[in-house]
């Protein structure tokens, strides 16, 4: 897997994204890819051969070994990030399309015209406001990032039983002759990547919820700020220029009225 081609998908469409969105992408590929491919996959590599049961038997330590590592961590946060990043490549997707459609409506308006590549440039680096279309499709991305998170967060807890490696583990699968004792290789180092990689998850969620809160929080002061202009009584343009009219006529009787005034007073 090429992490790198990812986060150029993922770069594109970080410049479109809000301040938190900003903020998610640098923890998924610092604290988590960076993490994973640096060192996880060290401390995870012996996981199997250093697996090591008190006993004999063929077969045994195969079977307790599948038993207690049903799917190996390192595959499941593989599969983690590839979901979680699935929705944000939606949005690049529609980003794409939005951007096709305004080149399209830049070559019909030119007509035989043909866009300078100045203008091309800036249109591919526009950046397009998360309103309309686009902030269904980005909302709805936070979600399903929120509920994938959660679901591999769950299933991690649920098939290994909480976040904790044990030391022994005790194996009674057949063949197994009777009730063994397996050991796991670096315990300790394993559960403290384990909690790291849950706490960054975490963290990458309560991003995703706040920005949530942000983008519907913004969307609902939009909707109040458009919302006086409608209500608005509809005035007849004769009426208002009835009204100005009145106010002028109202205006030369006083200017005419203070006039009399004043040749009266030059009289006496």
């Amino acid at each position: 897997m090429s992490w790198g081609a990812l986060y150029a998908q993922l770069g594109g469409v970080n410049k479109h994204s809000t301040s938190l969105g900003k903020i998610w992408l640098s923890v998924l590929f610092i604290f988590r890819i960076t993490i994973l491919v640096l060192a996880a996959e060290s401390v995870w590599g012996d996981e199997q051969s250093d697996f090591t049961c008190n006993t004999q038997q063929p077969g045994c330590k195969n079977v307790c070994y599948d038993h207690f590592f049903p799917v190996s961590h390192i595959r499941l946060w593989c599969l983690q990030l590839i979901f979680v990043s699935t929705p944000a490549l939606l949005v690049a997707m529609h980003v794409a399309y939005r951007k096709r459609g305004d080149k399209r409506t830049m070559l019909a308006s030119n007509g035989s015209e043909k866009p300078t590549e100045t203008d091309l440039e800036t249109l591919k680096k526009r950046r397009l406001p998360i309103t309309g279309p686009l902030w269904w499709t980005y909302t709805c991305s936070l979600f399903f990032r929120l509920i994938f998170e959660g679901g591999f967060m769950y299933a991690l807890y649920f098939v290994y039983d909480g976040f904790q490696m044990p030391r022994l583990v005790k194996c009674e699968q057949w063949p197994c002759p009777n009730k063994v004792d397996c050991f796991i290789s670096r315990p300790t180092e394993k559960t403290i990547f384990t909690i790291f990689m849950v706490a960054s998850s975490a963290i990458c969620m309560v991003l995703n919820v706040a920005e949530l809160g942000y983008l519907i929080v913004k969307a609902f002061i939009r909707c109040s700020a458009r919302r006086p202009k409608r209500n608005l009584p509809y005035t007849h343009p004769d009426s208002v220029t009835a009204d100005k009219a009145l106010l002028q006529n109202k205006k030369n009787e006083m200017l005419l009225s203070s006039s009399m005034d004043s040749s009266s007073n030059k009289t006496v």
